[in-house]
């Protein structure tokens, strides 16, 4: 599979994600949130900029939808961030989802909270 992205094609796995994470651009990011119907506000990029952050420079973690409540808290100082707020933005788990509009392999987390 592949997505198509200014007229590059850009390799995916069957589930989505990208099986190269040096394809990733915010243009990239731009077209997988579209194929999954999201408009990327700011805490949309804050998340998705976070989850890169973390696999680029720590080892390849990828946090858990409990770390991101308690990271995405810190960072938009709002103690009312919990599990619904990052769902709200992406439905379809935030550490999931999420991971794949960052360019993330797919994570092997059974998951859970």
């Amino acid at each position: 599979m592949s997505i198509t992205v200014n007229g590059n094609q850009i390799p995916t796995t069957d589930s989505g994600f990208l099986q190269n994470i040096e394809d990733w651009s915010e243009d990239v990011a731009l077209a997988i949130a579209a194929e999954e119907q999201l408009e990327l506000t700011e805490r949309h990029w804050d998340l998705v900029n976070y989850l890169r952050d973390e696999y680029v420079n720590n080892g390849g973690n990828q946090p858990n939808t409990r770390n991101l409540v308690k990271a995405m808290a810190r960072t938009w100082d709002d103690k009312s961030v919990n599990a619904k707020t990052l769902y709200d933005l992406f439905p379809g788990d935030p550490s999931k989802q999420g991971g794949r509009i960052a360019g993330l392999p797919e994570s092997r987390r059974k998951g859970g909270y």
